[in-house]
């Protein structure tokens, strides 16, 4: 799906760019004014807060190729023309110009970087020069100059990376990875493109390469138009390794990632195709579905500058036959953004993981999937809540369900042991000053932050036959992000078998029956939920618990799926709370399976704990041996006060004395004793408990209740004599 973010109503709408860094969407408005200056407007939509407007700067008037802010955004660099770069300083109004020498090279672009050793990177057709910027003596010094012929480039402020394009077909490139740790020069590559004829040789363009990343990997996209494939490359700090291609079925493509699925807009059809470069399949993780336009327009969404007061957002809410979606008009932003320039619209791409997860039929695959998904972390839990607890109620075949369940231990258990989970439970803080993009996700970032870098990855553990290798997951100075994203490398994608049909798009909400109720959501709002990973706990408390309620016929059924999730839960060393084996033994007893109940307890089934032996009791007041089995646990846990008072409720006062004076259990009041001895009605016991007190507790023969005992043991002979 789509959400609307933002609706842009400015008079004398001029040219639109795109700032990286800041995901800034800026425009630039002539003013004809006496200065002929130009107004810059910007949103930042990088977090984006619609109660927040857009901060307006007005520069001298002149063509404008490319506009930039700098990484704190107090200097705008403007490209007036293939030579000259203007600098204008935000909070002093001075300005300076760059100009490039010698007049044969042209500035084909420029971007701002965070590495140690340079501020700002002119792409020129001879290559690279990183300079430094200079605010006091307003001028740029040139650090280094990286020589290469240049034809066109793509760069991504979220990798850091720059691909430079050359030769005839230009399919030539060097890359490098200008980043706050170092600058690291790729080895020159070549991508694959096939031929129309046999003395057609195809021209790679800029917009047929992407450079996106996944799960902590960077990859290039390449367009195939010929053989109408999306080639795949995989880049490594010593080696760029072709990882596969899939197929396109549109000569117009685009690319978005969103939340670490990649996705292949196939414009000219209409249609979006998800990938999951997790999973070793190659197949798409749903059917082709259509877009769906969500969070149309609304006056409050709607930021509206034009140097004036704010007109009536009535007038500026489009008609539905204006929002039409893979318009001639849309310009894709990476990662996850489309603007419409016509209509003035902003558009952020969406997952809908209902549609997702209701579009396959394979559901270990489609829990895998969702055990990934860190945007709607808490959507995707409740998901795979819902689904599991499904899969029970409608009594499907115990493998298939012990596959499911195996699929949440396996993810809770590698998210423990990564820390996503504890981290997951707390909300985070994003920096603002990079892209918030939570679909390529920030590790690639994040690895930059402190000094590291992705493409620190050797190939030793790469096999180049494979699309996406589980060998290939970690860096050589970083854990890479898919690492931490699910423990089974070997795990089959999720994929569409046609059973959704056209009407359903990526926005189809119809499937409550896998949404579980605001329960879930109790203390844990949706923003701070990181991992979609379930504990055991939950486990017990939105699955197995609610379907022991709802469930109807034999609870055996139900007890053989706890015991594969116990099998799980013990082949990952994780340890499950006592309230499940409760629930085991309650199953059971209802069913009155007490020698089934007596085998979990004796072969250790059951793990031993005060919850377990106190359920045991309460389960065997129809059967003898399933009580004393709680006894004996009992003492085996050295609760020895539990099972005194136990055997005194139960009328073995004597017993539990001889119990209570072996290992000095003083902690139960005489007068339960006595009150059990005396309901016997046998003086010979009250007498043997009086005088067991008598002997064994100080003090004893100076309280009320050794006079009142003493008192009704009297009255007791006195009536036997008579």
């Amino acid at each position: 799906m789509v959400f609307h973010m933002l609706t842009f109503s400015i008079h004398h709408f001029g040219v639109m760019f795109l700032d990286q860094v800041h995901y800034f969407m800026m425009m630039e408005i002539s003013c004809y004014s006496l200065q002929q200056l130009t107004r810059v407007f910007s949103w930042k939509v990088g977090p984006f807060d619609p109660l927040i407007g857009p901060t307006t700067d007005s520069i001298s008037e002149g063509p404008i190729i490319a506009i930039r802010y700098s990484l704190d955004t107090k200097v705008i660099a403007i490209q007036r023309s293939n030579h000259e770069i203007q600098f204008w300083d935000r909070e002093t109004g001075e300005t300076f110009s760059h100009t490039c020498m010698p007049e044969s090279e042209s500035i084909l672009g420029f971007f701002w970087t965070d590495s140690q050793q340079c501020d700002i990177v002119l792409v020129k057709n001879s290559g690279l020069d990183l300079y430094a910027y200079n605010s006091e003596s307003k001028s740029l010094q040139l650090v280094q100059t990286k020589k290469v012929n240049v034809s066109w480039f793509v760069y991504t402020h979220e990798s850091r990376l720059v691909l430079l394009a050359s030769g005839m077909q230009c399919k030539t490139f060097h890359g490098f990875q200008i980043s706050s740790a170092d600058i690291v020069r790729l080895p020159r590559f070549e991508m694959v493109m096939a031929k129309s004829e046999a003395n057609s040789k195809p021209v790679l363009a800029a917009e047929d390469i992407f450079i996106v990343t996944v799960y902590g990997r960077i990859y290039c996209l390449q367009v195939d138009r010929v053989a109408m494939l999306l080639h795949s490359y995989r880049l490594y700090r010593d080696a760029v390794i072709q990882q596969g291609s899939l197929p396109i079925y549109s000569n117009r493509i685009a690319v978005s990632v969103v939340d670490n699925v990649l996705l292949i807009h196939q414009v000219d059809a209409k249609v979006v195709i998800l990938y999951d470069l997790f999973v070793d399949s190659r197949a798409p993780i749903s059917a082709p579905l259509p877009l769906l336009l969500r969070g149309f327009p609304r006056s409050s969404s709607l930021s509206q500058y034009s140097g004036r007061e704010s007109e009536s957002s009535d007038g500026n809410v489009l008609s539905n036959h204006e929002a039409v979606t893979y318009a001639n008009t849309w310009t894709f932003l990476v990662p996850d953004l489309v603007c419409d320039v016509a209509n003035k619209l902003l558009w952020k791409f969406n997952l809908d993981l209902e549609a997702i997860s209701a579009s396959s039929s394979e559901v270990p695959s489609v829990l895998e999937f969702l055990q990934r998904r860190k945007l709607e972390a808490n959507k995707a839990k409740q998901l795979c809540l819902g689904i599991t607890r499904t899969l029970i109620l409608e009594h499907r075949p115990v493998p298939v369900v012990a596959k499911a369940v195996n699929v949440l231990v396996t993810s809770y258990s590698h998210s423990i042991k990564t820390g996503g989970y504890l981290k997951g439970l707390k909300p985070e803080k994003t920096s603002t000053s990079v892209v918030q993009n939570t679909g390529a996700d920030v590790s690639a970032i994040e690895t930059d932050v402190i000094g590291k870098s992705i493409l620190h990855e050797s190939t030793k553990r790469v096999d180049s036959g494979s699309f996406n290798k589980a060998s290939t997951v970690s860096s050589l100075d970083s854990e890479d992000e898919s690492q931490s994203a699910n423990p089974k490398h070997n795990s089959k994608d999720a994929q569409g078998e046609g059973k959704v049909n056209n009407a359903i798009s990526l926005s189809t909400g119809a499937h409550g029956a896998y949404v579980m109720q605001s329960s879930l959501q109790s203390g844990q709002e949706e923003s701070q939920l990181t991992s979609a990973a379930i504990s055991p706990d939950e486990m017990y408390s939105f699955i197995f618990s609610p379907v022991d309620e709802e469930m109807v016929g034999d609870p055996c059924y139900l007890v053989a799926i706890i015991i594969e999730f116990l099998h799980s839960a013990n082949s990952e060393k994780i340890r499950v709370l006592p309230n499940v084996y409760v629930l085991i033994i309650q199953l059971l007893a209802r069913n009155e399976r007490y020698a089934e109940l007596g085998l979990f307890v004796l072969n250790k089934i059951l793990e031993p704990s005060k919850e377990v032996a106190l359920q045991l009791l309460e389960s065997g007041r129809q059967n003898a041996q399933t009580r004393k089995l709680g006894l004996d646990m009992l003492r085996q846990l050295g609760l020895h006060h539990d099972y005194v008072l136990l055997l005194v409720q139960d009328g073995y006062y004597l017993e539990a004395l001889r119990y209570a004076r072996k290992y000095r259990v003083d902690t139960i009041r005489p007068s339960l004793f006595l009150e059990a001895a005396f309901v016997s009605n046998d003086s010979e016991h009250l007498a043997a408990v009086i005088r067991f007190f008598a002997d064994f507790l100080p003090g004893f023969k100076n309280t009320s209740e050794h006079n009142r005992y003493c008192r009704i043991l009297n009255e007791m002979n006195s009536s036997m004599t008579v």
